[in-house]
């Protein structure tokens, strides 16, 4: 257009900078400021508001805000672009003195202002805030407005308070009610995880002849994203097919998620392959459900497929990647992982060398742990927390308690988490009073309920310590149900301490809880076969096999040129299987004559 020496005009600049925002691109903004500022329409009302608003889907609050304030006459829209941008940031200190500001100038606030302030407190999940805008809405008459009554659902719900958001939902007029008002609670179930309202909801929608879209069937398979949910997800999942929703790389990278949650990672599989434009978000979702299943192989081949794509790993790929390294003790892909963040710039992430910190940990390599964590900048509460468990998960109990009072001195917080691992810290070192001293400075200092994990850790260190009865008080007295985990614990204890009398109770205890799981009835037998009762024992196998109870075989985990190997005990299956039990066998053989020189030695020594 210009090339044609065509002159643009007070409508073609809006166009031009509502295309900017769109991309976001800042250096094209700035371009097209700078044809404003040379064309007649620079003090243009509409031209400058679009200026404003093109800054702010920028970023650029401070540029935005600075050509805000020479605008001579603003009107409402002006007020409303800025307002909104401070709002998505949840500004509220700059929000408020807009507002006042806004109403000295005599511009009356309208459901475009009640909507981005609606969003502010969405954010915020300000639960008093969003009641307060409600009434605001309510006092200027724009409560009527289904688009601030869709808003305020989502709001409601957002702040957990289900009650309000279906009382506004409810009070939209049935034939005002768009499919966004639908989605909108429907968002706000899925969110609160209320998935049987969800599928209430759905099939209201369909009875009132609302036709789904692609919103909706987001949502709906939001709220299946569990185990125990893959028959409704695999139907959400038809109703998209039949919608041609599945056309939409946001719906096809929702359903990789949900099959992944649901842990049906083959057919999460059969869905990525099928997408033609794969977004690093659809990557993602594919790698983290290998990651989580703990196939690291899999992960591994399709980290660097992505890459042979043209797409670049972001942080949650390398958060995956790491997370798979510590649940598979995969230390030597860890560490090619942390070069890589190196190489790409990543290892000033915190998040990243939190993860990391926490990998070498699990992978046995407490010294990685430890330089990483004595070389990053910038520690948060998670990264010093990381550094206690990993600590403690080593063996190194002395340190893991010098850091936390080292924390504490420095001023930082400790949250739950810091305390569940000063807790095991204390658990596996036998710190009985050690481990009293931080419960009651979690619970009387610094106000933190204990949660089931916490209460777990005194029960077990009172078990390990032999004080039996004392750990059954304690966890009667639990303000929390005991679960299996909690009575597990005092169950293992009673094995080592041979306490048949408090085994067997605990052990009906655990019969209620999980009366198909396997080890209760096995360390019972144990217990039984501990001090000779093997009339306990035959009865416990009698009544494993009346009850149809199985037990599952043990799985041991070896890597090998980098690619991982499952055995199970006395699994033959690999084809050098009778190589490898030969060299166990040599090997047993060899530890045995070691054991028992050691012996002679040492009866020869005294």
């Amino acid at each position: 257009m210009k090339q044609t020496h065509l002159q643009p005009n007070n409508l073609t600049f809006p166009f031009v900078a509502k295309a900017c925002a769109k991309l976001p691109d800042l250096i094209y903004s700035q371009i097209i400021h700078t044809h404003v500022a040379k064309s007649p329409f620079q003090s243009d009302i509409y031209v400058q508001t679009a200026l404003v608003d093109m800054y702010v889907k920028c970023g650029r609050l401070d540029y935005a805000h600075h050509l805000f304030e020479k605008i001579p006459d603003r009107d409402l829209t002006a007020w409303n672009v800025m307002l909104v941008g401070f709002a998505h940031l949840g500004l509220i200190d700059k929000v408020a003195i807009l507002l006042y500001q806004m109403r000295l100038d005599g511009i009356f606030p309208d459901s475009v202002t009640i909507i981005g302030l609606t969003q502010l407190g969405s954010g915020l999940e300000d639960l008093k805030l969003v009641n307060a805008i409600h009434c605001f809405g309510i006092q200027i008459g724009v409560d009527g407005d289904v688009s601030v009554a869709n808003t305020w659902v989502s709001a409601y719900a957002k702040c957990s308070d289900l009650g309000m958001a279906e009382m506004v939902f409810g009070g939209i007029d049935l034939g005002l009610r768009t499919v966004v008002s639908w989605n909108s609670m429907l968002s706000g179930y899925a969110y609160c995880e209320e998935s049987v309202k969800v599928a209430g909801m759905y099939k209201l929608m369909l009875f009132n002849g609302i036709r789904p879209d692609v919103c909706t069937i987001l949502s709906l398979l939001c709220s299946c994203m569990r185990t125990d949910a893959l028959y409704h997800g695999k139907s959400i999942h038809c109703h998209g097919v039949l919608l041609g929703c599945l056309f939409n790389v946001s719906v096809l990278n929702a359903l990789i998620s949900m099959y992944t949650k649901c842990g049906d990672i083959e057919s999460a599989r059969c869905v990525f392959d099928s997408v033609r434009d794969r977004t690093c978000v659809s990557w993602n979702a594919i790698i983290g459900g290998y990651a989580e299943k703990g196939d690291l192989d899999e992960a591994l081949a399709l980290f660097r497929c992505m890459e042979a794509a043209g797409l670049k790993p972001d942080i949650v790929t390398l958060l995956y990647m790491i997370s798979c390294c510590g649940q598979t003790g995969s230390l030597e892909v860890g560490r090619w992982i942390n070069n890589y963040t190196i190489s790409n710039s990543q290892i000033d992430n915190v998040t990243v060398c939190n993860a990391l910190i926490e990998m070498y940990a699990k992978c046995g390599s407490i010294r990685d742990a430890r330089e990483l964590f004595y070389t990053m900048q910038g520690k948060t509460v998670v990264s010093w927390t990381s550094m206690i468990l990993g600590c403690a998960l080593n063996g190194e109990f002395k340190e893991a308690l010098d850091l936390f009072y080292l924390m504490l001195e420095l001023g930082l917080k400790p949250n739950h988490i810091t305390f569940l691992a000063v807790l095991q810290a204390c658990n596996h070192a036998g710190l009985l009073e050690k481990g009293w001293e931080c419960f009651d400075l979690m619970t009387k200092v610094h106000r933190i309920n204990p949660g089931l994990d916490h209460y777990l850790c005194m029960a077990d260190l009172l078990g390990r310590k032999g004080k039996l009865e004392e750990a059954l008080k304690f966890i009667e007295k639990m303000p929390l149900k005991p679960d299996a985990g909690i009575w597990g614990a005092l169950l293992s204890a009673c094995k080592n301490h041979h306490n048949v009398e408090i085994g067997e109770y605990v052990t009906h205890r655990l019969f209620e809880l999980e009366p198909e799981a396997a080890a209760p009835y096995v360390e019972m037998a144990n217990l039984y076969a501990s001090v000779g009762r093997w009339d306990g024992v035959a009865g416990i196998r009698k009544l494993m096999k009346g009850n149809q109870v199985t037990k599952s075989a043990g799985q041991s985990l070896i890597q090998v040129n980098g690619k991982i190997h499952k055995f199970t005990v006395e699994d033959r299956s690999h084809r050098e299987g009778h190589l490898i039990y030969d060299m166990l066998d040599a090997l047993a053989s060899l530890l045995k004559e070691e054991k028992d020189s050691s012996v002679v030695e040492g009866i020869m020594g005294k």
